[in-house]
């Protein structure tokens, strides 16, 4: 902006002052309302409780749900039950939707990290589907559904100033992601890469799908290490930061104006400092 306003200048005959005022503006038309971004949370969070209540039920009679090793038994000849297949469809169509709206949606910091994520997840389920590894993939899906339902609460519940419900969902959520996706899931990747040897002959498509379950399994570790940066400062100076995922000041959304824990009246220095992730 500043390199371009001696051009502006020239071209609209105003002065420096009504340019940079003239932008203000007009960044502050494109950003979106706080009604925009709540209804945006609303529905990823009723997705979310849905579909983690949904896997639990499809899950709950499947024996690889209460030991994993049934995931390898009798491979490749496993059945596929109905209700797994509406589980996995619908699943893999809202990864979709996250993948196309991801463009049009509040533009984010960690959009590439996301981005990344959400293919990784769809290559993840489309080849746990041609390979027939739906029971493994099953359970990867019912693990990453829990901690998105707080997590999308907590933001619902700071825009609407609830701001002590805020921060206990945050706080459960910051548990909900520790035990989910650096314990649960682990042991899943712990299955897949040392029990499954040992129970079936491996093929090439089985090290492509679990070198994709290393590659979330990473991007989860930076993710909590971004989170608990959050937790750790929140706690030294007394408020929980920003929004985990606040918008990059330089795209569609301020930052300061999507914060999600952090309480109102202190945006300033406190923003600037927060951490962005998932």
């Amino acid at each position: 902006m500043h390199r371009n306003v001696p051009s502006l200048k020239k071209q609209t005959d105003m002065s420096e002052r009504q340019i940079q005022r003239w932008w203000r503006l007009r960044r502050a038309g494109d950003r979106p309302t706080t009604l925009v971004k709540f209804c945006e949370n609303t529905w990823r969070c009723i997705y979310y409780t849905y579909s983690f209540i949904f896997g639990i039920i499809v899950l709950w009679d499947k024996p690889w749900f209460w030991d994993i090793k049934h995931c390898w038994y009798g491979y490749p000849h496993q059945s596929i039950s109905s209700d797994i297949w509406w589980y996995y469809m619908i699943s893999m169509s809202f990864y979709w939707s996250l993948t196309v709206t991801q463009f049009i949606d509040v533009k984010r910091k960690d959009f590439w990290q996301m981005f990344v994520h959400h293919m990784v997840t769809l290559l993840l389920m489309s080849l746990s589907w041609v390979c027939n590894l739906h029971r493994v993939g099953s359970l990867v899906l019912v693990a990453h559904d829990c901690a998105d339902i707080f997590l999308e609460a907590a933001k619902l519940t700071k825009y609407a100033k609830y701001q002590k419900l805020c921060d206990f969902i945050f706080a459960v959520f910051t548990i909900v992601w520790i035990v989910t996706r650096l314990g649960f899931y682990p042991r899943i990747i712990y299955s897949s890469s040392v029990e499954a040897p040992q129970i079936l002959p491996m093929f090439p498509a089985y090290y492509i799908f679990n070198t994709l379950l290393i590659l979330l399994l990473l991007l989860h570790i930076v993710w909590t290490y971004l989170i608990l940066q959050i937790v750790v400062d929140s706690l030294q100076k007394g408020l929980m930061s920003g929004d985990i995922r606040s918008s990059d000041s330089d795209d569609v959304s301020d930052s300061s104006e999507s914060a999600l824990i952090l309480p109102n009246g202190n945006h300033g220095e406190q923003t600037k400092k927060s951490k962005d992730c998932i």
